[in-house]
């Protein structure tokens, strides 16, 4: 605790001192440790100041000989609470180690149960009396989100009396809730971005209010925030300028570096944390893309594999830092397409992922079956083949099951526009309604049928269903061109 105090006054008094230089600061950290901790911190100036030398080595670097003290958690009589053994970190609840096997989500809970879950994670508080009642029926406990503005928000964290009601809000929902005996723990902000400027100042002062009202209040349960990415940046300003209790990541296809990062990182971040989102790669960079920039989505059969595949892994389940992980998404949602990350369909059907993570939380095969799909052809080209037709065209399409799957009972077709509305750069959330089509079987798995009239991209999606009520899916995207452009 001292180590922690000393450099956090060492660290604001040096934001002090420069807080009247108009320049971008960043700083650059080193750590030596003979016998001793000493951290030095740098400030990197742009070209165009000019400061005498001696000043600079003033102001830039400050030195603290501190005695090699880790921070480590007291025992704690706290409902729940993180405990440090050695280099081992273990959460307790009600006494005994509590191992987190997560789902982010707040539905199907009794399914969650069934496969081996017992914890979930939710970004906001909307029906959170109905989500906690169900969390009790089924043995659940629950890492509450608090929604609050993203720092660049300025405007909101310089009004104080917008903070002043967000703190008021707040207070009430945790005084009213905190005896729950399915929380867990509070997560203030979602993905939040953690800024060294100065003028950042008022969104640090009200993110910590909240997080020392929480700390009042409710000292039975820790409180987290969650960062994407493990960035170096942010996880120096949370320790440094916040009292967040642990740091959670929401970390897809980064997870790959997870390990390595943390290694590199730990002369500095050597905190207990959790992975509070997880999954296949999504709809964004580094995911491979056609030439309309259509995002191409692997089938669900291929999803259960990778979740396995990155899981096993990429997982940091070996680090004593470790304290669990939240697979995304336990439920259906909308983001760029109703499939990408929804482990359910809309009307609560069963994908192979789900096995998955039945086989990760019980550590052994789930006795479910799934329908298994190999292939979706559209005239006879993949997803990756840019596919462009004509209005008033006709298409045929093929569904290519794996061997050795059992014919589906039924499968259901359906074309939808694509999704590319965002705001404040945040993907769509709610369903889109599908193109009206009139497709005509021609065999089991196959279909033709008359493409939209319109131009723009779309994708094609087929869900196949077996006998158990369980679901694949998958999708191809397409696009319909103007009169005059050629195929």
């Amino acid at each position: 605790m001292l180590f922690s105090w000393l450099i956090r006054f060492y660290y604001l008094s040096f934001f002090k001192q420069i807080s009247h230089l108009p320049l971008s600061t960043g700083f650059l950290l080193t750590l030596s440790n003979a016998g001793s901790r000493i951290i030095a911190a740098s400030v990197r100036f742009s070209a165009e100041i000019s400061l005498k030398k001696s000043t600079l080595i003033t102001s830039i670097f400050l030195v603290l000989g501190l005695s090699a003290c880790d921070r480590q958690p007291a025992e704690s009589t706290a409902k729940v609470h993180i405990r440090k053994s050695g280099a081992q970190y273990t959460l307790y609840r009600n006494g005994k180690p509590y191992i987190i096997k997560g789902a982010s989500g707040y539905t199907h809970l009794d399914i969650l149960k069934q496969k081996g879950g017992n914890t979930i994670r939710t970004w906001d508080t909307t029906g959170l009396a109905s989500v906690l009642e169900s969390a009790n029926a089924n043995g659940m406990t629950v890492i509450v989100g608090l929604p609050i503005p993203e720092s660049r928000h300025m405007s909101f964290y310089n009004d104080s009396s917008k903070t002043n009601t967000q703190y008021k809000a707040i207070k009430r929902l945790v005084d009213k809730y905190k005896s729950n005996p399915a929380i867990l723990m509070w997560c203030v902000g979602n993905e939040l971005s953690f800024p060294y400027k100065i003028s950042y100042n008022t969104f640090y002062t009200a993110f910590n209010d909240i997080v020392s009202l929480i700390h009042q209040s409710d000292p039975d349960h820790p409180v987290t925030t969650t960062i994407v990415n493990f960035q170096r940046k942010d996880i120096f300003n949370i320790k440094m300028r916040t009292e967040i209790d642990l740091i959670s990541f929401n970390i897809f296809g980064r997870l790959r570096q997870m390990q390595s990062d943390l290694k590199s990182f730990a002369w500095f971040y050597d905190d207990p944390y959790l992975i509070t989102e997880w999954a296949i790669d999504g709809p964004w960079e580094g995911t491979p893309f056609n030439a309309w920039d259509a995002y191409l989505e692997f089938n669900s059969t291929q999803k259960a594999y990778y979740y396995a595949e990155r899981y096993d892994q990429d997982m940091p389940v070996k680090d004593p830092r470790f304290l669990g992980s939240f697979l995304f998404y336990w439920g259906q949602k909308q983001e760029v397409t109703s499939t990408w990350f929804s482990l359910f369909d809309q009307d609560g059907h069963q994908t192979e992922a789900i096995a998955t993570a039945e086989k990760i939380w019980k550590g052994k095969k789930s006795a479910e079956v799934y329908p298994q799909i190999k292939n979706l052809l559209l005239d006879q080209r993949k997803g990756g083949d840019n596919i462009i037709f004509e209005a008033h065209d006709t298409a045929d399409a093929e569904l290519i099951m794996e061997p050795g799957t059992a014919a589906p009972i039924k499968l259901k077709w359906e074309i939808y526009q694509e999704d590319w509305y965002k705001k404040d750069n945040v993907n769509n959330s709610k369903g889109l309604a599908p193109v009206t089509t009139d497709f005509k079987s021609t065999n089991p798995l196959k279909v033709s049928f008359s493409v939209p009239l319109k131009e723009g991209p779309y994708r094609l999606f087929v869900t196949a269903y077996n006998a158990d009520g369980n679901v694949a899916n998958a999708n191809i995207p397409f696009y319909i061109s103007g009169v005059n452009e050629k195929k």
